[in-house]
C-alpha cells in the first residue's frame, strides 16, 4: 500500500511539474509615468494593474496561461512613450498594451500600436484624439467633452446654479473638460462670466482668486490633477471665496484631500469610482486596492484595474495568439468592473455613467450618478 501511495504520488509530482512547464506567460505591455511629474498617479495605476493581475492569476489565469506585465516608465512624456510602444511591441512581443498615463504620452503611443496591429487601451487618458489613431485602440474612462458635458448638467440641474467662473489648466485634459462644458452650458441655463487659465508648474493662484471673487460666481467649474487642484481649491477658500467648487477625475486621490486640507470639504467631482457603492466588483477593488497599497483607492488605480480586467476577458473568449482576434473581442465586450459597466461604441469609446463624489470629513463619498445616455454620448468617428 505504501509503496502504492509513494508511486502516485510520484506520477502526480509529474504531471503536476508537466502541467506546470506546458502553461504558458502572456505579456501585455504597460506604459506609465513613475517618475516626474505624474508619479504618484502612476504608482497608484501600476499597482492597480498589478492587482488586476495577481486576482486573474490567482483564479487559474486566461485558459491557465499567467499573464504578465511588462512596465516602463514613460514619465507622462510623449518621447519617451513612442520607444517605449516600439520596444513593447518589436523586443518583448506583447500581445496587447494598456496606457496607465496621461493624455501627452498615450496619444503618442497609440499610433504606433494602432500601425502594428496590436490592441491598446488607455486606462484614463481623456484626449479625444488617442481613440481616433484607428480601430486597435480603446478607452475605458470618460473622453473629456463628456465628462465637461456632465459637469454641466450637474452644475445647471442637480444643483440648480447658474453663473460660473471657468478656471482651466492649460493642457490636453483642462481643455478637452472645458470644451465639454461650454459647449452643454446653454442646455442648462448656465451663465460662463469668466474662464481663467494656468499651467501645470502652477501652484501660486493669487491673481486668479482675485478676478474670481471679483466675480462673485455661484458656482466655479476648475479642471486640475490633485497636485495642481489642492493649492488652487485651498487659495480659493483662503481668499474668502465659499461657494461650490465642481473639479473633475484628476482631483480624484486621497492627496487632493491631504493638499487641501480643511479647505477640500465640500468639494465635488466628476469621476469614475464610486467610493460606496453596493456593487460587489466595485467594493472588491476598493478592499483588496487597500490591503495591498496601504492607501485610499482612486480613479487611476480603479481605471488601470479595469482596463487589464477588460482585456484579460478578451484574451479568454478569443486566445492569445491572434491580435485581431484580440481587438474583436475587446469591441464587443460588456463587463461588470470597478468603474462600472463597460462596453465600447464603434470609435472604441467607453459608454457608462458618471460618477459624482463629495468630499466629506475628509473622505471622497457619493454625492449623484450623472446617466443621461444622450449627453454622455461618446464621438463615435
Amino acid at each position: 500500500m505504501t509503496m502504492k501511495i509513494g508511486i502516485l504520488g510520484a506520477i502526480l509530482g509529474v504531471s503536476l511539474v508537466a502541467a506546470s512547464a506546458q502553461a504558458g506567460t502572456i505579456k501585455i505591455g504597460f506604459n506609465v509615468p513613475l517618475t516626474g511629474f505624474a508619479a504618484a498617479d502612476g504608482l497608484s495605476a501600476k499597482t492597480g494593474a498589478e492587482l488586476a493581475v495577481e486576482q486573474i492569476n490567482g483564479a487559474g489565469g486566461v485558459k491557465g496561461d499567467m499573464l504578465e506585465l511588462v512596465i516602463y516608465d514613460d514619465q507622462a512624456s510623449p518621447k519617451e512613450a513612442v520607444p517605449i510602444a516600439q520596444k513593447l511591441i518589436e523586443k518583448d512581443e506583447v500581445v496587447a498594451g494598456v496606457s496607465g498615463s496621461y493624455s501627452g504620452s498615450t496619444r503618442a503611443a497609440a499610433g504606433i500600436f494602432q500601425e502594428a496591429g496590436v490592441p491598446y487601451i488607455s486606462a484614463y487618458a481623456i484626449h479625444p484624439d488617442i481613440t481616433r489613431a484607428g480601430n486597435f485602440v480603446f478607452r475605458t474612462s470618460f473622453v473629456g467633452e463628456v465628462q465637461g458635458r456632465a459637469g454641466a448638467k450637474l452644475i445647471g440641474e442637480s444643483l440648480g446654479l447658474k453663473r460660473v467662473a471657468i478656471i482651466t489648466l492649460k493642457n490636453d485634459f483642462g481643455q478637452a473638460l472645458a470644451a465639454g462644458f461650454k459647449e452643454a452650458a446653454s442646455s442648462f441655463g448656465i451663465e460662463i462670466l469668466s474662464e481663467y487659465e494656468y499651467s501645470i508648474k502652477d501652484r501660486q493662484f493669487g491673481p486668479i482668486v482675485s478676478k474670481v471673487r471679483a466675480d462673485k460666481p455661484d458656482v466655479i467649474y476648475a479642471s486640475g490633477y490633485f497636485f495642481t487642484a489642492g493649492p488652487l481649491v485651498s487659495q480659493l477658500r483662503a481668499g474668502g471665496i465659499d461657494v461650490p467648487i465642481i473639479g473633475q477625475e484628476g482631483y480624484d486621490s486621497q492627496k487632493f484631500i491631504e493638499i487641501a486640507g480643511a479647505a477640500s470639504e465640500g468639494t465635488i467631482i466628476t469621476t469614475s469610482l464610486d467610493r460606496d457603492s453596493s456593487v460587489a466588483e466595485t467594493q472588491d477593488f476598493i478592499k483588496a486596492f487597500e490591503a495591498k497599497s496601504g492607501q485610499k483607492a482612486d480613479m487611476v488605480a480603479a481605471s488601470a484595474h479595469t482596463a487589464i480586467k477588460v482585456l484579460a476577458e478578451a484574451l479568454q473568449s478569443s486566445g492569445a495568439s491572434d491580435r485581431a482576434a484580440i481587438r474583436n473581442a475587446i469591441a464587443q465586450t460588456n463587463l461588470t468592473a470597478s468603474t462600472g459597466q463597460i462596453s465600447f461604441n464603434k470609435l472604441g469609446e467607453v459608454q457608462k455613467s458618471v460618477q459624482v463624489q463629495i468630499v466629506k470629513d475628509g473622505q471622497w463619498h457619493h454625492h449623484s450618478v450623472i446617466d443621461d445616455a444622450e449627453l454622455l454620448s461618446p464621438p463615435s468617428e
